[in-house]
């Protein structure tokens, strides 16, 4: 049964995790096994403890405490559950996007590249995506629209910054991710490895040469890898030699491209459909 604790002090060293720590804190590079995440709204958090995501203390405000929040409440076990008024509350950044209630959950252990890709018909590759707004509005896009998971570069915004995940609205939890680690160092040899396991790679970008999003061979790739790339810049031209295909999203009025959440939506919609 959770502890219930009354919180009357913004100061109060309980609300460090919520109120003062920095997402690099939370993060823990030095013992990533040690890391924390803060998950928001019930609903966001009851998507998280679906997915196995193991909670480690919640702060609700008072009005909270029965109805939804109480119900994940009940969920999560012996942990410890702190209240607190309103006017404590408000202190805290962005607390009136919460709904009432935070977690702190443990960051799970990655997942392998192999784990993500395996079975999969359509993966994303974000290469430097370094807004975590983009990032989590990415993530919901690729779960609704049938992509099968996610790999990241290391430039990327983390899936489980707080921002990303109240963006996403929980989808961080749904879909397998992981970063590219040292046996996948993007792009080679990763690009090499993924064309090893039948994927064929369709580089996002404006090109001459590109094919346009609904070109009757990229429909028909059986195995197939999204790249998109960095805000403003794009993807990296190396990234773009290796690739199988050069695709782009036709345009009209004179816009030259799209913001890199939304030309996700639209690629995975025309690649996605089952």
């Amino acid at each position: 049964m959770a502890d219930i604790i009354e919180i009357t002090d913004f100061m109060a060293p309980e609300l460090d995790i919520y109120a003062r720590l920095t997402e690099g804190q939370l993060l823990r590079r030095d013992a990533p096994e040690k890391g924390l995440f803060i998950a928001e709204s019930p609903m966001v958090i009851g998507t998280a403890l679906d997915a196995g995501y193991v909670p480690v203390s919640c702060l609700v405000e008072h009005k909270y405490l029965e109805g939804q929040a109480g119900n994940i409440i009940e969920r999560c076990g012996d942990i410890p559950v702190y209240t607190a008024e309103l006017e404590v509350l408000t202190q805290l950044t962005g607390y009136n996007l919460t709904r009432g209630m935070l977690c702190a959950m443990h960051r799970p252990a990655m997942l392998s590249v192999e784990s993500v890709c395996e079975g999969a018909r359509r993966i994303v590759v974000l290469e430097n995506v370094m807004n975590p707004t983009n990032v989590g509005a990415i993530f919901r896009s690729a779960a609704a629209l049938n992509m099968d998971g996610i790999l990241l570069t290391e430039g990327c915004s983390n899936p489980l910054y707080r921002r990303s995940i109240r963006v996403s609205m929980g989808t961080v939890f749904q879909i397998p991710w992981t970063f590219l680690d040292d046996a996948f160092a993007w792009p080679d040899p990763a690009i090499e490895r993924l064309h090893d396991m039948g994927f064929k790679l369709a580089a996002m970008a404006l090109r001459d040469d590109s094919v346009c999003i609904d070109d009757p061979a990229l429909m028909a790739e059986e195995k197939l890898v999204i790249v998109l790339g960095t805000e403003g810049d794009g993807l990296a031209a190396d990234t773009i030699a290796d690739c199988n295909y050069t695709v782009r999203i036709p345009m009209a009025h004179g816009v030259d491209s799209l913001n890199v959440a939304a030309a996700s939506a639209v690629a995975f919609w025309q690649l996605g459909n089952r």
